[in-house]
């Protein structure tokens, strides 16, 4: 049983973590060429941090744990972004934004933590296909906004690459095929749920 001093200790290293990678995705923003700047700036690359934070953490203690600390990176990662914004740049502009994508924050950095977790811990197949479908389908997400919306197909292939192979990490032939068709139907929901209420928030 993981001690509370040290549940405690992981979910700050987290937070840390988040905030430096968020830093480093306001940088990376200047140094990726064109649209490739988007990349850095992606939602599923932001959830990748909880969902490899909460497989990091699986061993250490039960999903809980996970959830915690995928949402301590998540905000982490807000924070890192927006606060290098508005100290190493030009300001960050209005505050609605960040709060936007700090409640965003909130909500996929639990749920991807959990992720993460049945992914490596999963004791049922559902768990561990769900886990992994996930982080699937978000890529599939990025994939249909890069290509319906910004139209940047390079990018969008790219998104698209790594929804499709993220599945190969299942543990059998069968939870590989049920991750990559649950993949795609989360694909098509989230680019329903997240992508153009967003879009509206920005018109």
């Amino acid at each position: 049983m993981t001690s509370t001093r040290l549940r405690g200790g992981l979910v700050l290293l987290s937070a840390l973590g988040g905030l430096l990678l968020g830093v480093l995705t306001n940088l990376a923003q200047g140094w990726l060429p064109g649209a490739w700047n988007q990349i850095a700036n992606s939602g599923a690359v932001w959830c990748v941090a909880a969902f490899a934070t909460g497989a990091l953490v699986s061993r250490r203690g039960s999903v809980s744990l996970a959830v915690f600390c995928g949402l301590a990176a998540e905000a982490g990662l807000v924070v890192g972004y927006y606060g290098y914004a508005e100290l190493g740049r030009d300001g960050m502009g209005r505050l609605f934004f960040p709060l936007v994508w700090l409640f965003m924050a909130c909500i996929a950095g639990p749920l991807f933590g959990a992720a993460g977790h049945w992914w490596l811990r999963g004791r049922t197949t559902r768990l561990r296909v769900v886990g992994l479908a996930g982080v699937a389908g978000v890529f599939g997400m990025e994939a249909l906004l890069f290509g319906w919306d910004l139209h940047y197909a390079t990018q969008a292939w790219a998104c698209l690459i790594v929804s499709v192979l993220a599945p190969l990490l299942a543990r059998s032939n069968r939870e590989r095929v049920l991750a990559l068709a649950i993949a795609a139907a989360f694909s098509f929901i989230a680019y329903g749920v997240v992508v153009l209420p967003l879009q509206a928030l920005s018109g």
